[in-house]
């Protein structure tokens, strides 16, 4: 995984609590006659990757079978920073910007171990229930492994 320098630059501890804490992130994809495709994905960092999950066939996944790139953008939240000129008003924000290459998780072990990470993201009083066989079959689970990683702010 590797960080570019820029003004405002998130420590990579920045990163990841943002990452970790962040309810929502945007995959972009490319589709089939070359236009981006921006898809909000519920996720988690597992290590040095991230997970979404959804259904086993759609759109999004035929984008990835076809060009694995994706661009993957997570925003904290934010606020306006009022002036007196229009022009001088601003926004304090945190963001983060992952370039990757995506695949489908084949491995049954890797694949509940994300899922049963996002549930406990996202509704931890199911965390530790066991996935029915037919739901592991029909959701997919992708991995992005990171090559680039930037996170910047403004306060």
């Amino acid at each position: 995984m590797q960080a570019r320098m820029k003004e405002h630059q998130l420590t990579a501890d920045q990163i990841v609590a943002l990452l970790d804490k962040a309810p929502v992130g945007h995959l972009g994809t490319v589709d089939e006659k070359g236009f981006p495709y921006v898809t909000p994905v519920h996720f988690v960092r597992l290590g040095d990757s991230i997970y979404f999950h959804g259904l086993a066939r759609g759109r999004k996944l035929a984008n990835l079978a076809a060009d694995p790139k994706v661009c993957f953008e997570v925003a904290g939240e934010h606020s306006y920073i009022q002036a007196d000129a229009p022009c001088d008003t601003n926004t304090a924000y945190r963001s983060v910007i992952i370039t990757g290459r995506a695949a489908t998780v084949e491995a049954l072990d890797l694949k509940t171990r994300a899922l049963d990470a996002i549930v406990a993201k996202y509704t931890p009083q199911h965390s530790g229930a066991s996935f029915p066989a037919n739901m592991l079959q029909m959701t997919a689970v992708v991995e992005i492994t990171i090559i680039e990683i930037t996170g910047k702010y403004y306060a």
